[in-house]
């Protein structure tokens, strides 16, 4: 899949090298979309990762990555 992101994911990525972009592509393609509760038009995806046992949250609009992170 082909995603763009937002400045605020490419500034949080620095920090969050582990999440590449093949775990958020796992993450939306294994997961059940949620709406999000702050923003309207977004969306959820939270999955287990099988490598590591770890769960990710991403939080997207259609093709627009906004943030991910571990939930741990």
């Amino acid at each position: 899949m082909k995603f763009t992101y937002s400045k605020y994911w490419k500034y949080k990525n620095k920090s969050r090298k582990d999440i590449t972009h093949d775990l958020i592509e796992y993450a939306i393609q294994h997961s059940n979309k949620s709406k999000d509760k702050y923003w309207e038009d977004a969306y959820n995806a939270i999955c287990r990762m099988p490598a590591n046992g770890r769960r990710l949250k991403v939080i997207y609009k259609k093709q627009k990555i906004i943030t991910a992170f571990w939930i741990d």
